[in-house]
């Protein structure tokens, strides 16, 4: 018998399409290639897509590690290094930082530091058990600063309302409350708004200005912290009258609501003081 020949006629389906799927992502591969004749191609050679993908995240990573330096540098470039005057190093020689002084080593040490060309002020910072605290005395010899005093009125309003403070104290009659209520976001959170708390509120004004100008001044913490920050007077003021001054404000706050003191001068270390 002769040869005989088999015919297929065809492929199920299923392989059918693995065919033309294999077929797409071969003719995906091949490129023609130009002086080649009909017919010849070549496969093209570069990186895969997956090659492509990995590149291109390493890029992104090495572009953001860049502009993180850049910033870290910018930063870097307007941070200053605090750095104290010879002075002040001078005056922290003299200090025992872990020592705690009474009133009068204090006053004392504070003489003993270098000195400035102008009278120095004399600040007393106090580290209170709770917030809340506030009490209003008249200092036995002020506080060597004068002491601007307002009375609220409606021209004053309007200076307020357009960011002008001219004051470090607003008195105001009961009359001028409710008008003084739509400028309370500016006042309030400088510690101008008058209070019946701290006695600024009075029928009578200009005996309260002349109180302030002998040297009463009000005590308080801060918004946020239990911290009362306050003016003693001037270091030229001497240890006795500055001594005066430091027990009327710590008679006024009360030793029991009290857990540290620290006595300075405007250019001095801060000097611990037992209450």
């Amino acid at each position: 018998m002769g040869k005989v020949r088999v015919k297929t006629f065809g492929l199920p389906e299923e392989e059918q399409e693995k065919k033309k799927l294999k077929q797409k992502k071969e003719a995906k591969k091949m490129a023609k290639a130009p002086g080649l004749k009909g017919g010849e191609r070549v496969v093209s050679v570069g990186p895969s897509e997956e090659e492509i993908l990995e590149s291109a995240e390493n890029v992104q990573e090495v572009s953001e590690e860049t502009q993180e330096k850049k910033t870290k540098s910018k930063k870097e470039k307007f941070i200053k290094k605090r750095t104290r005057s010879q002075r002040y190093q001078q005056s922290a020689q003299v200090l025992d930082k872990t020592k705690t002084y009474s009133l009068n080593q204090a006053l004392e040490l504070l003489s003993k530091f270098q000195k400035t060309k102008f009278d120095e002020t004399v600040e007393l910072h106090v580290n209170t058990t709770q917030g809340g605290v506030s009490a209003t005395i008249a200092l036995p010899h002020g506080t060597g600063k004068k002491v601007r005093v307002a009375v609220a009125d409606e021209k004053l309003i309007t200076e307020i309302e357009t960011g002008k403070i001219n004051f470090d104290i607003l008195v105001s009659t009961p009359a001028m409350m409710p008008k003084l209520a739509k400028v309370a976001k500016i006042l309030g959170p400088r510690g101008l708004m008058p209070n019946p708390k701290n006695g600024t509120i009075t029928d009578k004004p200009q005996d309260l200005i002349k109180k302030y100008e002998d040297g009463q001044i009000n005590i308080r913490t801060e918004a946020k912290a239990p911290l009362i920050h306050l003016t003693v007077g001037k270091v030229s003021f001497g240890e006795k009258k500055l001594a005066d001054n430091i027990e009327s404000i710590i008679s006024a706050i009360k030793k029991e609501n009290i857990t540290k003191v620290i006595l300075k001068s405007t250019m001095s270390p801060g000097i611990k003081i037992k209450v």
